[in-house]
């Protein structure tokens, strides 16, 4: 069983990274700038991952290994988008 405080936590944590992922793409459709798009879903995926771990190992009754690692690959997969963003828009500057 997973306590209340940690539960408390990870909805929080979704719900920031989900507000910041709306935000963005309220932005990417202002602006038509690709690389808002990319920090909307980057924050998507850092949101599910946020939650994902205890999920997974609950509801599919895995390894902790596997919880943890289907986690970290969300999260580093939405970091890489956000950097990608980063270094499209830098990009973008110096032409």
């Amino acid at each position: 069983m997973i306590s209340i405080p940690i539960i408390v936590v990870k909805l929080i944590t979704l719900s920031l990274s989900l507000s910041i992922a709306y935000l963005a793409f309220y932005a990417y459709r202002r602006s038509e700038s690709n690389p808002m798009f990319y920090v909307s879903i980057g924050f998507v995926l850092i949101g599910i991952g946020a939650i994902c771990e205890g999920l997974i190992l609950n509801t599919f009754n895995t390894s902790l290994f596997s919880a943890a690692l289907i986690q970290a690959v969300l999260v580093s997969v939405g970091m890489l988008l956000i950097l990608r963003s980063i270094m499209a828009d830098s990009e973008q500057q110096n032409i």
